[in-house]
């Protein structure tokens, strides 16, 4: 017999907020090492205003921000979505960040496969792009798992904490859902 899902992806609403911003302190010291957004002092604010920023960004088409939540209680434990879109391209970039106290569990993979179907049903890409800092093994380990294949280590391919890093590369297309 099939289990029902232990998570799900689905859109941030604004009475998520309270929920986000939990997720977000419990995983404050990663998240602040590997997340620009994320500083030590992230406030409810900070994460009302990212609701409301995120709808809007959704509602334009610029980018389309998921939260991960569990099934059962409905709290946030993560955050995914499709971003960096360039329509005439159709491509666009997955990103994904799980609480401290879940990883481990298989969510993020399960949270960037939900992100590729969103992004290769619903917005009509035709690749994706997991982009990942050489020294972010578990990142990498999960682009991998979720079928993505690597593609390069790019040169000065993102700014990290004020200065550029060489990055990973993968892609995905639509048949590596298949």
């Amino acid at each position: 017999m099939r289990q029902p899902p232990r998570h799900t992806v689905r859109r941030l609403l604004a009475t998520d907020a309270p929920s986000f911003y939990a997720a977000v302190r419990e995983s404050i010291d990663e998240l602040t090492y590997w997340m620009p957004w994320c500083t030590k002092d992230y406030a409810m604010s900070d994460a009302e205003a990212w609701m409301q920023t995120a709808s809007e960004m959704w509602a334009s088409g610029a980018e389309y921000h998921l939260g991960i939540f569990d099934a059962a209680t409905g709290a946030v434990v993560g955050g995914t979505g499709v971003n960096h879109i360039n329509r005439a391209y159709r491509i666009g970039n997955i990103g994904y960040w799980v609480s401290s106290n879940r990883t481990g569990q298989g969510i993020a993979r399960f949270a960037a496969h939900q992100s590729a179907v969103l992004g290769f049903g619903e917005l009509g890409l035709t690749r994706l792009e997991i982009v990942v800092l050489t020294n972010n093994t578990a990142s990498q380990r999960v682009a991998e798992a979720v079928g993505a294949r690597f593609e390069c280590e790019a040169r000065n391919r993102l700014y990290f904490q004020g200065a550029p890093h060489s990055a990973c590369v993968y892609s995905l297309v639509p048949e590596d859902l298949r």
